[in-house]
Order: structure tokens, then C-alpha cells, then sequence
């Protein structure tokens, strides 16, 4: 494993030993919320805190961007090393004890991301990557499907959750996938739902909306799984505009034919 692969996965297991125990006395969880339905606990920052401090020992220069504490710098200035961390990802599932969420941390250098790791700490599934080395779970190397008609496809969103902002674009979208493939689910955490396209749980995934921190590993592990990631036009440039269509090749290419029409 990549030296920087292994410490973030430490840094990984270390949030979700926090994640963890919150998770048996959830009644003592503290949370607030950030804006309507936009949740954060005392755990999403207590675990970001703990990820960060396995990084920044190991690395002390590089830049930071994380969903709690925001960027430790001007990311844009060609920053050349930026951990970007989402210390859980599916709050609102973690509040409920709904057993679908992650921590997500991977590292983009010069505008590539290059290592990622998606960790699940209720199933103990441990999602890797290291850009040209391929992706694992479990340190089991995993493809997408071979899935190629969208008809057959089980296919992951997330719809709107922050007020009703897009609601009514989001419902046509919901209803076009629903007729078009074998299945649509919403489970509640978009860098899971990125990490079952690269295994083969889903076929294909698309959200609105999301933040760099919800896509940077999953991105990384389908592309490494053999899958392809972009934006609702098909482009590359995901990552900061939010918009994300994710699939196996030809799964992929039937929704962007689909969902381009929603593209921004």
C-alpha cells in the first residue's frame, strides 16, 4: 500500500473509532443544526479533529480541505498536496442510527486526486484507491458491473435535503430515472453511494449539489474500478461544480443521455 494510501486509512480508522462509540449512546449526541436540514454533530467535528491531527503529523505541509473546519488554505494558488475530508458523510443517517454512512478522505495533488480512501465503520468496509494501482475493498480488488443496458441498472441518488431548493427539477429527474432502469435508491451518503458503484452494489449514481468533499474518493475509486465519472454533460470538471453522474462506461453514457437536459 502507498505510504500515504496507509496513514490515511489510519487516519480513517481513527475518526470512525470516534464515529463508533457515539454511535451506542446516540441520546448523548450534542447536534446542531447548520442551516434547515443541514445537520453536524459533536462527532462529524470531534472525528474530523482526530482525522486531521493523523495527517498533519505525517504531513505537516500539506493543505487541508474538510467539511467542518472548511480550507487551511487558498486552495487554488496550485496548492500541490490537499487532503480533502469529509469526516462523516450521511449525519443525518448517524443521528437516526440508520447504519448507512462513512468517513471519506482522499488526497488531490496538482488538481489530481491521487489516493482515497471511503471507510464504513458499521460493516467494517474498508474502500482504497491509489490512482493507476486500482481499487479495493477489504484489500480485494473490485471492478464495476458488467452491467451495459440502464434498463437493468440499479442506479443511487440523493435528492435535495437543504430546504426545497430545486425540488420540483429534482422530482422530473426521479421520475425519468424511475422509468428507465431496474431500480432507484436514496440511501442517505453520497460517498457510500459512490463506493458501491466501484464494487458492483449499484450500476450508477447521480446527485445535484454535492461539495468536493462528498466526491474526491468515490470519484477516484470508480475510475479505478473501470466505472466513469462526470458531470451531467458527461465532462470532467465534477469535482467543484457539485453535478455528478457516475456508472459503468455504457450505463454511464445512457444517463448522460437522459440527465443532460438537467445539466446547469
Amino acid at each position: 500500500m502507498h505510504p500515504m494510501l496507509n496513514t490515511a486509512v489510519k487516519a480513517a480508522r481513527r475518526g470512525a473509532a470516534i464515529i463508533n462509540r457515539a454511535s451506542f449512546d446516540l441520546d448523548r449526541v450534542k447536534v446542531t443544526e447548520k442551516n434547515p436540514n443541514d445537520f453536524v454533530t459533536e462527532v462529524d467535528q470531534a472525528a474530523e479533529q482526530a482525522i486531521i491531527e493523523v495527517l498533519k503529523t505525517a504531513y505537516p505541509d500539506h493543505a487541508i480541505l474538510a467539511e467542518e473546519s472548511g480550507a487551511s488554505a487558498n486552495l487554488h494558488d496550485e496548492n500541490e498536496n490537499v487532503w480533502i475530508i469529509d469526516p462523516l458523510d450521511g449525519t443525518t443517517n448517524f443521528i437516526h442510527g440508520f447504519p448507512q454512512y462513512c468517513v471519506s478522505i482522499a488526497l488531490q495533488q496538482r488538481g489530481q486526486i491521487t489516493q482515497a480512501v471511503i471507510y464504513d465503520p458499521t460493516r467494517n468496509d474498508l474502500f482504497t484507491a491509489t490512482k493507476g494501482a486500482g481499487a479495493y475493498l477489504n484489500e480485494k480488488r473490485i471492478r464495476v458491473t458488467k452491467r451495459d443496458k440502464i434498463a437493468d441498472a440499479l442506479i443511487g441518488t440523493g435528492f435535495p435535503f437543504r430546504g426545497t431548493d430545486n425540488i420540483d427539477q429534482y422530482l422530473k429527474m426521479f421520475k425519468i430515472m424511475s422509468q428507465s432502469c431496474a431500480g432507484l435508491r436514496r440511501p442517505g451518503s453520497a460517498a457510500l453511494d459512490l463506493a458501491y458503484v466501484a464494487c458492483g452494489r449499484l450500476d450508477g449514481f447521480f446527485e445535484k449539489g454535492l461539495k468536493p468533499w462528498d466526491l474526491a474518493a468515490g470519484s477516484l475509486l470508480i475510475t479505478e474500478s473501470g466505472g466513469i465519472v462526470g458531470t451531467f454533460e458527461g465532462e470532467s470538471d465534477y469535482l467543484y461544480k457539485g453535478d455528478i453522474l457516475a456508472g459503468t462506461p455504457k450505463v454511464f453514457a445512457q444517463m448522460v443521455s437522459l440527465l443532460s437536459p438537467f445539466a446547469k
